[in-house]
């Protein structure tokens, strides 16, 4: 990585911080020593960042300083491409169309070089959307549940194809790669369900707001299993 690339990566690296982050974690981030942060930092203020740093705190960019947009790398729009893929393939109509826009909006800001090259690889970005519409069902619904925390009832079948009905408060959609699956919190169990898209057989917003204990949260339940991921996802 060149000097420039990696001022670039280091500015997004603060941008997306709500607080201040030492040298030591932005050397080890960059894959460079702390001696050659402090110049990369440096660097960036003479070019007029407003970057404010505090010995034993770190580095972090000025409260209410504004910096332009930053052009997206060929990796990085490569990574978009595969993301739009993805959920076009895997997700509800409605994501996918939003996914789409967000697409176009990306391209109309693209060097034509770069966008040239973007166009070729189209056809080498392929996500199969296979039974698509029975995998996602009720995606819309419940993210809009989610959004709101609005509570939802689900009339569910289990995978022997028991019947059951359930009211909950509708925590997150994840993918499996086989399959979308709603965490909930089962006010009838009054714990964590995982609850298959395809498996449901009716699914009714209730109108009912609720609120999250400490102890129903997502990052609750995936710590379980996976405390890494969560000092990852949940910083």
């Amino acid at each position: 990585m060149n000097k420039s690339e990696r001022l670039l990566q280091l500015l997004n690296l603060l941008r997306v911080r709500r607080t201040a982050v030492t040298a030591a974690a932005l050397a080890e981030r960059l894959g460079v020593s702390e001696r050659t942060l402090y110049r990369d930092v440096q660097s960036l203020v003479l070019s007029g960042i407003p970057i404010e740093g505090e010995a034993g705190v770190g580095y972090r960019l000025r409260k209410g300083s504004f910096i332009p947009p930053l052009m997206f790398s060929e990796s990085e729009i490569e990574a978009l491409l595969l993301g739009v893929r993805m959920v076009q393939g895997w997700g509800d109509e409605d994501i996918g169309a939003a996914a789409d826009s967000a697409l176009q909006k990306i391209r109309s800001v693209l060097p034509e070089r770069i966008l040239q090259q973007q166009d070729l690889q189209r056809s080498t970005f392929l996500v199969p959307g296979n039974k698509r519409r029975e995998k996602s069902r009720f995606g819309g619904s419940i993210r809009r549940a989610i959004k709101n925390r609005e509570a939802i009832w689900l009339d569910y079948r289990d995978e022997q194809g028991n019947p059951t009905q359930r009211r909950g408060k509708p925590l997150a959609l994840i993918y499996w790669g086989g399959a979308w699956t709603l965490l909930a919190w089962c006010l009838l169990r009054d714990d964590h369900r995982l609850f298959r898209l395809d498996r449901i057989q009716d699914l009714e917003l209730t109108g009912e707001p609720f609120r999250i204990e400490p102890h129903q949260t997502l990052e609750t339940y995936i710590r379980q299993y996976d405390p890494e991921f969560v000092d990852r996802a949940f910083p």
